[in-house]
Protein backbone atom coordinates (compact mmCIF):
# COMPACT_ATOMS: atom_id res chain seq x y z
CA UNK A 1 0.00 0.00 0.00
CA UNK A 2 1.57 3.46 -1.28
CA UNK A 3 2.20 5.71 2.01
CA UNK A 4 2.17 9.39 1.98
CA UNK A 5 1.82 12.71 4.43
CA UNK A 6 -0.48 15.25 4.23
CA UNK A 7 0.89 18.32 5.52
CA UNK A 8 -0.40 21.80 6.12
CA UNK A 9 0.61 25.81 6.67
CA UNK A 10 -1.19 26.34 10.32
CA UNK A 11 -0.50 28.84 13.48
CA UNK A 12 -0.92 31.96 10.35
CA UNK A 13 -3.59 33.68 12.46
CA UNK A 14 -2.05 37.26 14.20
CA UNK A 15 -4.11 38.97 16.65
CA UNK A 16 -7.14 39.74 15.84
CA UNK A 17 -7.10 38.65 12.58
CA UNK A 18 -7.52 35.42 11.74
CA UNK A 19 -6.50 32.98 8.83
CA UNK A 20 -7.57 29.60 8.00
CA UNK A 21 -9.33 27.24 10.15
CA UNK A 22 -6.68 25.17 11.68
CA UNK A 23 -8.69 23.03 14.12
CA UNK A 24 -11.07 21.63 10.80
CA UNK A 25 -8.01 20.91 8.94
CA UNK A 26 -6.22 19.03 11.56
CA UNK A 27 -9.53 16.30 10.59
CA UNK A 28 -7.60 15.87 7.10
CA UNK A 29 -3.67 16.06 7.79
CA UNK A 30 -0.60 14.53 9.52
CA UNK A 31 1.38 16.84 9.84
CA UNK A 32 1.26 20.32 10.52
CA UNK A 33 4.06 23.44 9.54
CA UNK A 34 3.17 25.73 12.51
CA UNK A 35 4.43 29.11 11.62
CA UNK A 36 7.15 30.54 14.55
CA UNK A 37 6.61 34.38 14.59
CA UNK A 38 8.20 35.82 11.69
CA UNK A 39 6.10 35.99 8.48
CA UNK A 40 2.64 34.69 10.40
CA UNK A 41 1.25 33.62 14.09
CA UNK A 42 1.41 35.22 17.68
CA UNK A 43 2.59 33.31 20.38
CA UNK A 44 -0.76 32.70 21.72
CA UNK A 45 -2.13 31.81 18.71
CA UNK A 46 1.01 29.27 17.98
CA UNK A 47 0.76 27.66 22.04
CA UNK A 48 -3.21 27.13 20.98
CA UNK A 49 -2.48 25.87 17.37
CA UNK A 50 0.26 23.55 19.21
CA UNK A 51 -2.30 22.25 21.57
CA UNK A 52 -4.81 21.34 18.64
CA UNK A 53 -2.32 19.53 16.93
CA UNK A 54 -1.39 17.60 19.78
CA UNK A 55 -4.89 16.94 20.63
CA UNK A 56 -5.81 15.76 17.07
CA UNK A 57 -2.67 13.29 16.89
CA UNK A 58 -0.76 15.76 13.83
CA UNK A 59 3.02 15.64 14.19
CA UNK A 60 4.27 19.38 15.00
CA UNK A 61 6.86 21.03 12.20
CA UNK A 62 8.32 24.36 12.27
CA UNK A 63 7.54 26.73 9.63
CA UNK A 64 10.49 29.13 9.60
CA UNK A 65 10.69 32.37 7.49
CA UNK A 66 11.92 35.25 6.72
CA UNK A 67 11.15 38.09 9.25
CA UNK A 68 8.77 39.93 7.54
CA UNK A 69 5.14 39.74 8.93
CA UNK A 70 4.22 42.74 6.55
CA UNK A 71 4.79 40.83 3.58
CA UNK A 72 3.52 37.54 4.63
CA UNK A 73 6.90 35.85 4.27
CA UNK A 74 6.32 35.72 0.67
CA UNK A 75 9.20 38.81 0.18
CA UNK A 76 13.18 37.44 -0.80
CA UNK A 77 15.17 39.52 1.78
CA UNK A 78 19.01 40.13 1.29
CA UNK A 79 20.22 39.43 4.71
CA UNK A 80 23.47 38.18 5.48
CA UNK A 81 23.79 34.54 6.05
CA UNK A 82 24.62 34.29 9.26
CA UNK A 83 21.51 36.90 10.04
CA UNK A 84 19.28 34.39 8.38
CA UNK A 85 21.02 31.35 10.48
CA UNK A 86 20.27 33.55 13.50
CA UNK A 87 16.70 34.05 12.58
CA UNK A 88 15.40 30.48 11.79
CA UNK A 89 17.66 29.02 15.03
CA UNK A 90 15.35 31.91 17.02
CA UNK A 91 12.31 30.41 15.32
CA UNK A 92 12.99 26.77 16.50
CA UNK A 93 13.29 27.68 20.08
CA UNK A 94 10.33 29.25 19.74
CA UNK A 95 8.20 27.30 18.97
CA UNK A 96 10.55 24.30 20.72
CA UNK A 97 9.48 25.72 23.67
CA UNK A 98 5.51 26.42 23.27
CA UNK A 99 5.47 22.87 21.51
CA UNK A 100 6.65 21.54 24.61
CA UNK A 101 4.13 23.02 27.21
CA UNK A 102 1.73 21.68 24.63
CA UNK A 103 3.17 18.66 25.44
CA UNK A 104 5.58 17.71 21.98
CA UNK A 105 8.59 18.30 20.30
CA UNK A 106 9.12 20.15 16.73
CA UNK A 107 9.72 16.89 14.68
CA UNK A 108 10.63 18.42 11.38
CA UNK A 109 11.70 21.95 9.25
CA UNK A 110 9.81 23.63 6.37
CA UNK A 111 10.67 26.63 5.32
CA UNK A 112 7.89 29.22 4.14
CA UNK A 113 7.13 30.99 1.10
CA UNK A 114 10.07 33.70 -0.12
CA UNK A 115 12.06 31.97 2.12
CA UNK A 116 11.47 27.92 0.52
CA UNK A 117 11.40 29.26 -2.80
CA UNK A 118 14.80 31.13 -2.29
CA UNK A 119 16.18 28.07 -0.86
CA UNK A 120 16.16 26.55 -4.38
CA UNK A 121 18.79 27.79 -6.01
CA UNK A 122 20.10 30.64 -4.04
CA UNK A 123 23.35 28.86 -2.03
CA UNK A 124 24.17 30.45 0.49
CA UNK A 125 20.54 31.07 2.21
CA UNK A 126 20.27 27.80 1.78
CA UNK A 127 23.49 26.65 3.72
CA UNK A 128 22.41 29.14 5.98
CA UNK A 129 18.85 27.39 6.70
CA UNK A 130 20.48 24.10 6.89
CA UNK A 131 23.57 25.25 9.65
CA UNK A 132 20.87 26.94 11.66
CA UNK A 133 18.61 23.79 11.63
CA UNK A 134 22.03 21.44 12.52
CA UNK A 135 22.72 23.40 15.60
CA UNK A 136 19.41 23.18 16.73
CA UNK A 137 18.78 19.62 16.15
CA UNK A 138 20.53 17.51 13.00
CA UNK A 139 18.22 14.97 12.94
CA UNK A 140 15.08 17.12 11.90
CA UNK A 141 14.38 16.19 8.91
CA UNK A 142 13.82 19.24 6.33
CA UNK A 143 10.94 19.68 4.13
CA UNK A 144 11.54 21.30 0.34
CA UNK A 145 10.85 21.34 -3.08
CA UNK A 146 12.22 18.46 -5.24
CA UNK A 147 15.79 19.06 -6.48
CA UNK A 148 16.26 22.49 -4.31
CA UNK A 149 19.62 23.33 -3.46
CA UNK A 150 18.97 23.05 0.11
CA UNK A 151 18.39 19.13 0.07
CA UNK A 152 21.83 18.73 -1.43
CA UNK A 153 23.09 20.81 2.16
CA UNK A 154 21.07 18.77 3.72
CA UNK A 155 22.68 15.40 2.77
CA UNK A 156 26.42 17.30 3.15
CA UNK A 157 25.50 17.73 6.61
CA UNK A 158 23.84 14.46 6.55
CA UNK A 159 20.48 15.33 7.70
CA UNK A 160 17.42 14.06 6.14
CA UNK A 161 15.76 15.83 3.57
CA UNK A 162 12.14 15.32 2.19
CA UNK A 163 10.85 16.30 -1.14
CA UNK A 164 7.21 17.11 -0.83
CA UNK A 165 4.56 18.23 -3.79
CA UNK A 166 2.05 20.73 -3.48
CA UNK A 167 -1.86 20.07 -3.73
CA UNK A 168 -3.28 23.00 -5.31
CA UNK A 169 -0.39 24.73 -6.82
CA UNK A 170 0.69 24.71 -10.40
CA UNK A 171 3.92 23.60 -11.90
CA UNK A 172 6.16 24.71 -14.42
CA UNK A 173 7.74 21.74 -17.13
CA UNK A 174 11.02 21.91 -14.91
CA UNK A 175 9.26 21.17 -11.57
CA UNK A 176 9.56 24.28 -9.85
CA UNK A 177 6.25 26.16 -8.80
CA UNK A 178 3.95 28.44 -10.83
CA UNK A 179 4.78 32.26 -9.47
CA UNK A 180 2.11 33.49 -6.81
CA UNK A 181 1.95 36.99 -8.52
CA UNK A 182 0.33 34.75 -12.75
CA UNK A 183 -3.30 34.53 -12.16
CA UNK A 184 -2.81 30.83 -12.46
CA UNK A 185 -0.70 29.99 -9.92
CA UNK A 186 -3.42 28.35 -7.59
CA UNK A 187 -5.94 25.36 -8.60
CA UNK A 188 -8.99 25.65 -7.43
CA UNK A 189 -11.00 22.97 -8.45
CA UNK A 190 -11.19 19.94 -5.90
CA UNK A 191 -11.79 17.08 -8.71
CA UNK A 192 -8.53 17.85 -10.38
CA UNK A 193 -6.33 18.96 -7.21
CA UNK A 194 -7.65 15.31 -6.05
CA UNK A 195 -6.63 13.61 -9.14
CA UNK A 196 -3.40 15.16 -9.14
CA UNK A 197 -2.39 14.06 -6.19
CA UNK A 198 -3.61 10.66 -6.63
CA UNK A 199 -1.46 10.42 -9.79
CA UNK A 200 1.73 11.89 -7.55
CA UNK A 201 1.27 8.96 -5.25
CA UNK A 202 0.31 5.40 -7.43
CA UNK A 203 2.52 7.03 -10.65
CA UNK A 204 5.14 9.21 -8.94
CA UNK A 205 4.66 12.05 -11.36
CA UNK A 206 2.47 15.12 -12.24
CA UNK A 207 1.16 17.24 -14.37
CA UNK A 208 2.63 20.62 -15.31
CA UNK A 209 1.14 23.69 -16.40
CA UNK A 210 1.60 22.89 -19.83
CA UNK A 211 0.25 19.45 -20.03
CA UNK A 212 3.83 17.98 -19.90
CA UNK A 213 4.22 14.74 -17.13
CA UNK A 214 7.20 15.35 -15.02
CA UNK A 215 8.50 12.87 -12.61
CA UNK A 216 8.18 14.16 -9.08
CA UNK A 217 9.35 11.56 -5.69
CA UNK A 218 7.80 13.00 -3.25
CA UNK A 219 6.90 11.85 0.42
CA UNK A 220 4.33 14.47 1.50
CA UNK A 221 1.81 16.39 0.08
CA UNK A 222 1.13 20.00 1.31
CA UNK A 223 -2.63 21.18 1.20
CA UNK A 224 -2.62 24.90 1.97
CA UNK A 225 -4.98 25.94 5.21
CA UNK A 226 -5.32 29.65 3.94
CA UNK A 227 -6.66 29.79 0.35
CA UNK A 228 -10.82 29.82 -0.06
CA UNK A 229 -12.03 26.45 0.93
CA UNK A 230 -9.02 24.97 2.36
CA UNK A 231 -10.62 22.74 4.79
CA UNK A 232 -13.06 21.02 1.76
CA UNK A 233 -10.01 20.88 -0.65
CA UNK A 234 -8.18 18.87 2.46
CA UNK A 235 -11.03 16.75 2.88
CA UNK A 236 -11.54 15.95 -0.64
CA UNK A 237 -7.76 15.22 -1.28
CA UNK A 238 -7.61 12.78 2.11
CA UNK A 239 -10.62 11.20 0.86
CA UNK A 240 -9.52 10.61 -2.94
CA UNK A 241 -5.93 9.36 -1.71
CA UNK A 242 -7.84 6.23 0.87
CA UNK A 243 -9.87 5.41 -1.86
CA UNK A 244 -7.50 5.15 -4.23
CA UNK A 245 -5.98 2.83 -1.53
CA UNK A 246 -2.87 5.30 -0.09
CA UNK A 247 -1.97 4.89 3.04
CA UNK A 248 -1.92 8.82 5.03
CA UNK A 249 1.01 8.94 7.57
CA UNK A 250 3.28 11.35 8.97
CA UNK A 251 6.82 10.75 7.30
CA UNK A 252 8.61 11.52 10.52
Amino acid sequence: MPIIDLNSDVGESFGNWEMGDDAAVFESVSSANVACGFHAGDPSVIAQTCRDAVAAGVTIGAHVGYRDLAGFGRRFLDCSPTELADDVLYQLGALQALAQHAGADIQYVKPHGALYNTIVHHEHHAQAVIDAIRAFNKELPVLLLPGAIALDKAADAGMHGVSEAFADRNYNPDGTLVSRREPNAVIHDADQVTANMIRLATEGTIIAIDGSEIPMNAESICVHGDTPGAVAMARAVRAGLEEAGVSIQSFV
